[in-house]
């Protein structure tokens, strides 16, 4: 699993804009940045939904004030998905980036198998990444949503 003081790995992550679908690769994305990322399970899920993104979404103006540079969500959904939650969420400010093939997760040692859940899924988690490398980790237990949230992070800055 990714720790404190590793390097974001070189993977890609989708997002679908107004211009069409982006490929982001992840090393390029952290770097000369202070970020925030978080991962959920599954988009349009019940935590997910109803805590997990609305927290961030609420809390984008205090994270800024606390010098991060972007907030960045993800999951083992496709862009197509994650652009439909995020503006289903209003998560306007928040970049949704798909890791379609669990690549992402895999690569930082937080995914996890959910049988006919949907398969392959990321753990849920939070990270702070500055410059490609990351500083702050949160990772939930399995079941628990505890420590990645926005206020446990923002508690941290």
């Amino acid at each position: 699993m990714i720790q404190i003081n590793d390097t974001i790995p070189s993977i890609s992550l989708q997002e679908l804009t107004d211009a069409g679908m982006v490929n982001h690769n992840a090393q390029q994305l952290f770097a000369n940045k202070r970020v925030v990322v978080f991962a959920v399970p599954g988009a349009f899920t019940p935590t997910c939904s109803q805590a997990h993104l609305p927290g961030y979404v609420v809390a984008y103006d205090e994270f800024k004030d606390k010098g991060i540079d972007q907030i960045i969500c993800t999951s083992v959904n496709d862009a197509f998905v994650m652009s439909a939650w995020g503006k289903a969420q209003n998560a306007d400010n928040i970049m949704m980036l798909g890791d379609g093939d669990g690549a992402f997760a895999s690569a930082l040692g937080l995914s996890m198998e959910t049988g006919s859940f949907g398969g392959l899924r990321s753990k849920r988690y939070a990270m702070v990444v500055e410059n490609g490398v990351v500083t702050q980790l949160f990772v939930e237990a399995p079941k628990k949503f505890e420590v990645s949230d926005a206020q446990s992070v923002l508690a941290v800055l």
